[in-house]
């Protein structure tokens, strides 16, 4: 007679791929719509608001320069290791819960930045903040859930577009605001909307009707987290410590040995962060791999077209702005982004997300290409803004409307989390990539010469026609084989 071994495995079975049936809509949608929209906001201003601050912030709390810098990257990391955790925890243990601790989390940051004493208490509050990230995956799983399925790409497509539009005009306001009210106000008043809408949350998002047990795996959060850290630091401190340096090469290959192990550890969970086998669908590895792509071209433009504004006269180019005026600048780029993802949600039946997707990417590379050939005068620079924030309005919703549609219900947060987190990546890897050439070669007076800025801003034409490329191989593969 024979027997079968007891270290015989098993194989655990796969979950089904097709989407599962939405949820009946519940809650008031509208109220639903106007909370995730402040929510998203309010998180996506914090991204940008700091960046003119940083001088202002050095001064006052005797920083030096290095120390200042962790300031982004501290949001930056505690960002991308809380985005897809708590969307995934938000998947399994019900949205509105977690949604509500995430911005009462964010509103807290909020505070302790206000009061921060000394660098080492701000970089705490913008750990802090940083849980905020998991708000978007949130709410878009939260969308899913309230609204029915015909309003569900024009609400995406409002929300991505305050997100993309949050993002550019935290540079915007932040100038005025620093020069009237000073740096305790400008850190502490996006508490205000947050926590409001942390409140509104209670009464207006619907409780989840279905959960999924409520297993998250601590191996693959510390792996996945030890990946994240792991790649962001040296490529946020490249510039500092050099790319072949022992400590950025050896948190390289942490970062590579940390994303293998994840993996594999994903593979073999009765309950994945995330579901390796929704990763392998064309629609949504090839969105990821657009994401980080984008984010690399979108950054990079957000970083150096107010540096651009304010290059003295001198130097033969650049408007001599100050922060403020440099802001003014752009604000085409952000309103045009709003326009364009809220409209772009509106036109899914006739112009669908990928089409969308394709389209925007050209225009950002049209965009970015035109500031390359011609940025002699303001107005010129402040057109070509904004015909780039078209691109990433249209982009920017795009992306998640494909993803959320890709994938079954109960994948939503943890999906959309980590395209967020892609997007993260790419503007972490664009930024560095654009500080590199723009710094590459300097006049007398350590001003970057022009042609610093020329190739730049044409190497993000080529990656955002990059996104173009991965976008349209993604619909040639998603297409049923006849």
């Amino acid at each position: 007679m024979s027997t079968v071994p007891q270290t015989t495995r098993v194989p655990r079975p796969r979950r089904p791929l097709h989407r599962a049936p939405s949820p009946t809509p519940t809650g008031h949608p509208r109220g639903v719509l106007v909370v995730l929209s402040v929510a998203a906001a309010s998180f996506s201003l914090l991204q940008s608001l700091y960046s003119p601050a940083l001088p202002t912030l050095q001064r006052e709390l005797h920083a030096g320069p290095t120390a200042i810098t962790w300031v982004l990257t501290a949001y930056l990391l505690s960002a991308a290791v809380f985005t897809p955790v708590l969307g995934r925890v938000g998947d399994a243990v019900g949205r509105r819960p977690v949604f509500v601790l995430v911005m009462l989390a964010l509103g807290l940051g909020c505070v302790l930045a206000a009061i921060a004493p000394n660098v080492e208490f701000l970089l705490l509050a913008r750990v802090v903040q940083g849980i905020g990230g998991a708000a978007l995956p949130l709410a878009f799983g939260i969308l899913r859930d309230a609204l029915p399925p015909h309003r569900l790409p024009a609400a995406i497509g409002t929300i991505s577009a305050l997100v993309a539009a949050g993002s550019g005009l935290g540079v915007v306001v932040a100038g005025p605001v620093l020069t009237v009210f000073g740096t305790h106000v400008l850190l502490g008043l996006p508490a205000v909307p947050v926590l409001a809408a942390a409140f509104a949350a209670l009464r207006v998002v619907p409780r989840a009707t279905r959960r999924e047990p409520a297993r998250v795996n601590p191996l693959a959060v510390t792996l996945l987290a030890v990946a994240l850290v792991g790649l962001l630091v040296p490529v946020s401190q490249a510039g500092a410590w050099g790319w072949t340096s022992p400590v950025t090469l050896g948190l390289l290959a942490v970062s590579v040995l940390a994303a293998l192990g994840w993996v594999r550890v994903e593979n073999r969970s009765a309950a994945p962060l995330v579901d390796m086998a929704t990763m392998r669908v064309p629609a949504v590895w090839t969105t990821h791999l657009a994401a980080l792509l984008f984010g690399a071209a979108m950054f990079g433009v957000f970083v150096y077209l107010p540096q651009l504004a304010q290059v003295p006269t001198a130097a033969g180019y650049g408007f001599g702005l100050d922060a403020t005026g440099a802001g003014l600048l752009m604000l085409p780029l952000p309103v045009a982004m709003f326009v364009a993802g809220v409209v772009g949600g509106r036109l899914d039946r006739g112009f669908p997300a990928p089409a969308q997707l394709l389209t925007g990417a050209l225009v950002c590379a049209a965009a970015a290409a035109g500031l390359a050939a011609a940025h002699g005068s303001a107005a010129l620079v402040a057109v070509e803004g904004g015909v780039f924030g078209l691109g990433v309005g249209l982009a920017y919703a795009a992306m998640t409307n494909i993803v959320v549609r890709a994938v079954p219900a109960a994948q939503t947060g943890a999906v959309s989390g980590v395209n967020a987190n892609t997007r993260v990546i790419g503007g972490a890897l664009g930024a560095v990539l654009t500080t590199s050439i723009v710094t590459a070669h300097l006049q007398a007076g350590g001003v970057p010469r022009e042609s610093g800025f020329t190739t730049a801003f044409a190497v993000l034409a080529v990656l955002a026609l990059g996104v173009a490329v991965v976008t349209g191989a993604g619909r040639r593969l998603a297409r049923p084989v006849e």
